[in-house]
């Protein structure tokens, strides 16, 4: 007989939840309390400059040592290692967790008190800079605003705010502003969202 042994992982995807965008902690992982065996990071390592990078246990990082050379064009290339610790250093400099944290939090609230105003907002998510709102057409049934939210997204960008839609029916609106993001921006995208939201 023959038996195959099954392995388990667990992967993080921290391409978009992560380098303190979630506020309370660094990565998004840890807002769950896993040790994930696999960490992949992408964009915001690079701030723009194309970088990834992938975190392994030593385990998983010991099977890749079979006498196979692994081979990358643009592996290790040293003007993108110091494009990654220059983000790195901005991060921790500037403080960027913690407006994360802070601005995060006031958005959130705002976009609840948004929710009392304007029934098509059925519910308002998200940790730090990584929010969600979902749009309904009606609180009970959950019915998705589409293409209610279409309208919202593009009136939003016609104004300088650029939000996509998420979700199994694109109805929640995806807003994850870039890390700089502070609260008087976020009071002007309320502000905007509220109008927006009220001329529908």
């Amino acid at each position: 007989m023959f038996y195959s042994r099954v392995l388990s992982l667990c992967i993080a995807d921290e391409v978009q939840v992560g380098f303190g965008r979630v506020g309370e902690k660094f990565w998004g992982f840890e807002l769950q309390d896993v040790e994930p065996d696999i960490v992949v990071l992408g964009k915001p390592i690079g701030n723009g400059h194309p970088l990834a990078a992938v975190v392994l246990t030593e385990e998983i990082a010991a099977a890749f040592n079979n006498g196979l050379e692994y081979f990358n064009t643009y592996g290790g290339n040293p003007v993108s290692m110091e494009t990654g610790i220059a983000v790195m250093n901005v991060i921790s400099e500037e403080g960027l967790q913690q407006r994360a944290l802070e601005t995060g939090n006031y958005l959130i609230e705002g976009l609840k008190k948004l929710m009392e105003k304007h029934v098509i907002i059925g519910d308002v998510r998200g940790k730090g800079l990584f929010v969600g709102a979902e749009l309904v057409r009606n609180r009970e049934t959950l019915e998705p605003a589409v293409p209610e939210i279409d309208v919202v997204v593009e009136q939003m960008r016609d104004r300088g705010f650029l939000i996509s839609t998420d979700g199994p029916f694109h109805n929640v609106l995806k807003i994850k502003p870039p890390m700089v993001f502070n609260i008087e921006n976020a009071a002007s995208f309320l502000t905007n969202l509220d109008e927006v939201l009220g001329g529908l």
